[in-house]
């Protein structure tokens, strides 16, 4: 792969991340996807996304299909 593709690719990526951990706690539904796993306990609390990281997988693996294409 040529460097200046890998860079622009690695920069879109990173601006993805950044952006979703910026306006994560904004986003009303993220992190209340049925499948998301919530316990909690008087002294501990567990929350595993699974509901949401599949949805973010699905939307990455859609959007790395388009940019093969």
């Amino acid at each position: 792969m040529h460097p200046g593709k890998f860079l622009m690719i690695a920069g879109v990526f990173l601006t993805l991340i950044g952006a979703f951990l910026y306006f994560g706690g904004k986003i009303p539904f993220l992190g209340r996807l049925p499948g998301d796993i919530r316990i909690e306990k008087e002294n501990v609390s567990f929350f595993f996304p699974l509901g949401t990281c599949l949805l973010i997988s699905a939307l990455l693996s859609l959007l790395a299909w388009l940019f093969r294409r």
